[in-house]
């Protein structure tokens, strides 16, 4: 008795299914793909400091303040940004020691600002700062 044998058949790859599938990964892919910001949002709380140390020098500086609402006061008497360098250049022929005190939601715009009338009046030792220390 003869049975019937199919012929053997090469199997295939179906390519128009592979192709579907592909796409679909490749759009999973993009998706989900984390993409970076040039400028990452940052949440900055500048008064606080851990290792910063109290002064240990007798003479007391100098107190530069900012305040959150922009007010400028230099050795307890308001000033405006406009004669800021004409204070710290006599402040720094007196060689007086000067002292940054800023609040924490003052604007950072008028710090730089502050700092960069301090290195226009000749400041080249460091500026002390006043922190809160974090427990």
């Amino acid at each position: 008795m003869k049975f019937h044998t199919r012929p053997k058949r090469t199997p295939t790859v179906i390519i128009v299914s592979l192709i579907d599938i592909f796409a679909i990964l490749l759009i999973f892919v993009i998706v989900t793909t984390t993409f970076k910001k040039m400028q990452p949002e940052v949440t900055i709380k500048l008064p606080e400091s851990t290792t910063a140390g109290a002064s240990d020098q007798s003479e007391p500086p100098v107190i530069l303040s900012i305040d959150r609402d922009s007010q400028l006061v230099f050795d307890a008497a308001p000033t405006t940004l406009e004669e800021l360098p004409g204070l710290l250049a006599a402040t720094v022929a007196s060689k007086r020691r000067i002292a940054l005190k800023a609040d924490e939601a003052a604007p950072f715009g008028l710090i730089i600002k502050v700092l960069d009338a301090l290195k226009k009046a000749g400041v080249t030792s460091g500026v002390s700062a006043f922190t809160e220390s974090q427990p």
